[in-house]
Parts: C-alpha cells; structure tokens; sequence
C-alpha cells in the first residue's frame, strides 16, 4: 500500500502553491518601502562614516557631511558596507516577521555548475556587446568613480566595497526580496515575467549617477541576474553573475587610470 507522505513528495506531484506572503497592496509598499530603505541606508552610511573619518566633521554641519562625503573614496567605500548591513537585516527580519522561511523565499540556495558557466557564457556575451556599443557611442559610464579613486585611502577598499559588498545587497533586495513578492501574485511564467520587469526597471532609475544610455543598459543586465534567478532557482547566482560584472568593469576602470 503506498503512502500517501512520499506521493505528495515526489518530483512529478504538483505542490500546493502556499498563499502570497503579501497583499498586492502591500507589494506596493513594500515596493516603496524597500526603495526609500535603500537611499536611506545610503545616506545613514555616508553620514555615519563621514562623521567617523572626514577631518573636522565634529564641527562640520549635517550637509556638510553629505556634501563632502558623497564624494569622498573612503567614506563611500565604507557607507557601502554599513548599506550592505542594515539592508540584509531588514530584508531578513520583514520575511522573519511574515512567518516565512528566509533561505526559501530569498531563493538562498545552491545552484549546479553546469548552470553557473552557461549563465556566466550569456553575461559574457552581454558585457562584449555592452562594450562594442560603449565604445562605438563614445560612452564612459564610470565616470562617477574618479572622485572616489582619486580620494580614497585604499584602492581595495574601494574595489572591495564596489565588486563585492554593492552587490549582494542589491540582489538581496531587488531579485531576492521584491522578485519573490511580485512573482507570487500571479501564475509562475507570468509571475516570472512580470517580477523580472519592474525590478530592472526599478534597479535601474534608482542609479541615479547614470545617463539615459546606461540606465537603458542596466535594464538589459538586471533582466539577465533575473533570468539567472529563474533558470537556476537560486539568488546566489545572481549574486555571482553581478559581482563578475561589476569585477570587468572595475578592472576595465583601472587600466584606464593607472
């Protein structure tokens, strides 16, 4: 007689599809929330930073602070971290507190090796593409790095921060937490396809140091981290794929200035 337990565990048997954690109202706001949690953690980083290492900032003004440590290496490169810290914390503790699993719903689970190359073969290809049409447009979206270079105390620091620290968090947020809220309220293709939109569309305004161009390139990028989310079921792809991304580039940024 077989057991009804192991029938419904098996691979080929549908699941139950359990119920949205959020309203789609509360997706909104959920939406906006982690949107204005996003550049608030970036200027409580820079203001806490630049409180801490920006010379005579015990006697220097609020705006002061922003104004020069916005564009100071080292005080951003440290924001970033503080960023990192109290986004994961607060996407952790929202998903905690709406009674789900963390690891399950932040898809924070391993991924094949075989699909880790051929996902970093399709960002390959868009970052060659990428740069043929940089180059071919007289495009140079790193601009907004020489400041921070320029004034940093380490140059690692700041690669640190940029390659590795940046994004985590804005997976974490973008095609972890916000991903998962939106698929959920629909059909899965549709709830795929729907999610992977509007958070490229939302990861990418919210670069604010960027152009039109680039902001348009960002899109095309974000939808590829999502595509990695959804063919690999795991964030941590995503994860990697962007911080190689944001390696080339970093190592593209160095050659040019050293």
């Amino acid at each position: 007689m077989s057991n009804p337990t192991n029938i419904l565990n098996h691979p080929l048997t549908p699941q139950p599809k359990h119920p949205p954690l959020f309203s789609r109202g509360g997706v909104l706001a959920l939406i906006i929330a982690m949107v204005t949690a996003f550049f608030m953690s970036q200027l409580i980083g820079v203001y806490v930073a630049g409180k801490v290492l920006l010379p005579a900032a015990s006697t220097s003004s609020v705006g002061n602070i922003f104004f020069f440590g916005s564009s100071d290496g080292t005080v951003v490169s440290v924001s970033i971290i503080i960023s990192l810290i109290l986004l994961t914390a607060l996407s952790v503790l929202i998903v905690h507190l709406r009674g789900s699993n963390v690891r399950q719903y932040l898809a924070l689970k391993p991924f094949s090796l075989a699909m880790g190359i051929g996902l970093l073969g399709l960002l390959l290809l868009f970052i060659i593409s990428s740069e043929l049409l940089t180059y071919l447009l007289d495009k140079n979206p790193l601009t907004f790095v020489d400041p921070l270079y320029q004034s940093v105390s380490s140059v690692w620091l700041l690669v640190v921060a940029i390659v590795f620290v940046a994004p985590i968090y804005e997976e974490l947020v973008f095609r972890g937490l916000l991903w998962s809220a939106i698929a959920e309220q629909f059909s899965e293709q549709r709830g795929a396809l729907v999610a992977s939109i509007v958070t490229s569309l939302i990861f990418a305004i919210i670069h604010l140091q960027y152009g039109l161009y680039e902001i348009s390139t960002l899109v095309v990028l974000a939808l590829v981290f999502c595509y990695a989310r959804i063919k690999s079921g795991s964030l941590l792809l995503s994860m990697l794929l962007h911080i190689v991304n944001n390696g080339a580039a970093m190592w593209q940024y160095l050659t040019q200035v050293t």
